[in-house]
């Protein structure tokens, strides 16, 4: 079976993130890293073609050089070839543009047989590129799977919602996005990280993909940020000491806040 896994490459959520002067954010002052979400559809993709008769797994992104980490750590996992959609017109595209390159770096890619992301990035954490990519590829799209199986030309998931789960089916080749609850990602092995450094990783611009770099960038951006303003640092608490009061002291505090 022939899957694709799209990933995205993101600031790492522990470090002190900020914007750049035009309101994006700033990819370049922070580390970055494979968003944690989509290495779920990475392991997916990987555990359905070890359960069945193989295939292929290509791992496709889009972003500035060092988005090809995210490649890389996809491929030390197990994965086959990458793909790095790589254009300085890209930076700022939101999510209608985001989906457009994808679709077309898919089509690119040749026929597959599956589609998966992960349940959205963790810097934008928007789950609607998977809708997208469905609507442009002209495939039925089954989201947020807590559980996936592939058999017979059809793919089946499990969603789990707050008061009953759902079982949807849709036939190949669809595009399914995944939640953290669908399994455990593997951690790269010492003899998968060697075997990573022999693996294809293309790098492909608009020109490649037919994509107008009018259509794409923060000019062509449905939304904006027009201002950011840093978080205030976090003001000191209120040490009450108990002399017998305490607990009325805790009440009138929380009614205060309208906790109570």
């Amino acid at each position: 079976m022939n899957i694709v896994v799209c990933v995205k490459y993101v600031p790492d959520a522990q470090s002190d993130r900020s914007f750049e002067a035009d309101n994006t954010t700033d990819r370049e002052a922070v580390d970055g890293l494979l968003s944690e979400l989509d290495e779920y559809a990475v392991e997916a993709a990987l555990a359905i073609n070890e359960a069945g008769d193989g295939g292929e797994v290509t791992i496709l992104t889009m972003g500035p050089e060092d988005a090809v980490d995210a490649i890389k750590k996809s491929l030390q996992m197990g994965a086959d070839k990458g793909v790095h959609v790589l254009d300085d017109a890209i930076a700022g595209s939101d999510a209608v543009a985001s989906s457009l390159v994808l679709a077309e770096a898919i089509k690119k890619i040749g026929p597959v047989d599956l589609v998966l992301t992960g349940l959205a990035s963790t810097d934008g954490s928007m789950s609607v590129v998977p809708a997208m990519l469905a609507e442009r590829l002209g495939l039925p799209q089954v989201t947020f799977a807590s559980e996936l199986t592939v058999e017979g030309g059809t793919a089946r998931i499990r969603r789990d919602g707050d008061a009953a789960s759902e079982t949807i089916e849709a036939s190949l080749p669809a595009v399914v996005s995944v939640t953290d609850q669908i399994n455990e990602p593997r951690y790269p092995s010492f003899k998968g990280i060697m075997a990573a450094k022999k693996k294809q990783v293309e790098t492909w611009g608009l020109a490649d993909l037919g994509v107008d770099a009018s259509q794409v960038g923060l000019d062509a951006a449905w939304t904006k940020v027009e201002q950011v303003e840093a978080r205030p640092p976090r003001a000191a608490g209120e040490i009450v000491t108990d002399e017998g009061e305490g607990g009325k002291a805790l009440a009138e505090f929380l009614a205060s806040r309208k906790f109570v």
